[in-house]
C-alpha cells in the first residue's frame, strides 16, 4: 500500500496520478463491458462528475466500436456536488447536528 502523507522525493505526483487513473478507468470498462454482456444493452449514460474526466469520456466513446450507443451531456454541465455535500456534513458535524439511520434525502433542502 502507498501511503500518500509520507513525502517521498522519488515519487512522481503526476505519473501516480495519471496510474490511478489509468487503474480505476480500466476497472470502470471491464465492468461496464460485463454488464453490456450480461445484459445485452445497447445504450450506456455516462453523467455527473465522473463525466467531466475526458480519459473516461474516450473510454466510453470507444464502445461505440461495438454498436454501443453512448450518451453523455456537455462538459458544462458535468458538475459534482460531493465536495459540496461533504463540507455541508462537516461544519453540520462541528455545529453539534448528528442525524440518525433514518435519515432521508430531501432533494431541495437549505443548507
Amino acid at each position: 500500500m502507498i501511503n500518500l502523507h509520507h513525502k517521498n522525493p522519488n515519487v512522481n505526483k503526476a505519473d501516480l496520478c495519471a496510474s490511478f487513473q489509468k487503474t480505476i478507468t480500466q476497472i470502470l470498462m471491464e465492468n461496464v463491458k460485463k454488464a453490456i454482456k450480461k445484459t445485452g444493452i445497447k445504450t450506456i449514460a455516462l453523467a455527473g462528475g465522473v463525466s467531466c474526466n475526458s480519459y473516461i469520456r474516450k473510454e466510453f466513446l470507444e464502445l461505440e466500436k461495438q454498436q454501443i450507443k453512448v450518451y453523455m451531456p456537455d462538459l458544462k454541465l458535468c458538475t459534482d456536488n460531493a465536495a459540496m455535500i461533504a463540507s455541508a456534513g462537516f461544519y453540520n458535524y462541528i455545529d453539534g447536528h448528528r442525524s440518525t439511520l433514518d435519515l432521508n434525502a430531501i432533494p431541495n433542502l437549505k443548507l
